[in-house]
Parts: structure tokens; C-alpha cells; sequence
């Protein structure tokens, strides 16, 4: 199979959105209960908590679009240029914040899996044939 094989694209784009929309779920839900240790861990403690859960809240709305758009890539395929810009203006500021000494590295990390994940949203974005 090659990309220009529209099967494949598709179901590539299923997979890779799959793959974020619950890896993500599973990487926010349990935040919803750590306001307390994120400030110990990191501190200072979180003195906004609109903002920490706000963020939180907004990350999770976005995983419920990654698997709508799994749910039919070639439908949906605008969104993933969205879904793009997403993980990247969060990975391109882990990466800023850490070189200035500003965020740590367990972070960073999170930031990398995000761009990683922009990588094969676009992948997935060129591969998906346009609607008819």
C-alpha cells in the first residue's frame, strides 16, 4: 500500500486519531484530581484553578474531535488542519519554555508526544482523500 492509495489513508487517519483522542482521555481525566499534587510537583501551587481546569476542559473537548474525526476521515478531514495547529502551539511551547529553564522536563516530554502526534496529523491529513 502506498499514501496515494485512498484505503490506506483512510485508515491511517482512523488509527492515528483513535490512538490520540484515548491516549489524550487518558492523559487528562485523571487530572481532574491532581490539582493539589501539580502544585507540589510543580510547584508553585495552581493559584488560578479556572485556568488549570479550563486547560484541562478545552485538551478534552479536542479528544472527543480526534475521534469524530476518526469516525470518518474523509467527512471530517478540514478538522484536522485544527487538530494540527493544536499539537503544534502546544509542543512549539513546551519546547520555547523548556529552553528558557521555564518547564521541566517531564513536561517537555508531553510537548514531544504532542508534535509527534501533529507529525502524523498531517500525514494522516494528506494521505485522507478530499470528499467527492
Amino acid at each position: 500500500m502506498t499514501m496515494t492509495n485512498p484505503d490506506w489513508g483512510i485508515k491511517t487517519a482512523r488509527r492515528v486519531f483513535t490512538i490520540a483522542g484515548i491516549y489524550g482521555i487518558f492523559a487528562l481525566v485523571p487530572q481532574y484530581f491532581m490539582e493539589k499534587k501539580m502544585g507540589l510537583d510543580f510547584p508553585p501551587p495552581i493559584t488560578h484553578p479556572e485556568l488549570y481546569y479550563g486547560f484541562i476542559g478545552v485538551a478534552l473537548a479536542w479528544q472527543v474531535l480526534f475521534l469524530i474525526v476518526a469516525s470518518d476521515p474523509v467527512r471530517y478531514r478540514p478538522a484536522m488542519v485544527p487538530a494540527i495547529l493544536e499539537k503544534l502551539t502546544f509542543g512549539i511551547a513546551c519546547i520555547v519554555l523548556y529552553l528558557q529553564g521555564r518547564l521541566s522536563s517531564i513536561i517537555l516530554g508531553a510537548g514531544i508526544v504532542d508534535l509527534i502526534l501533529a507529525v502524523l496529523f498531517i500525514v494522516s491529513f494528506r494521505a485522507t482523500p478530499k470528499q467527492a
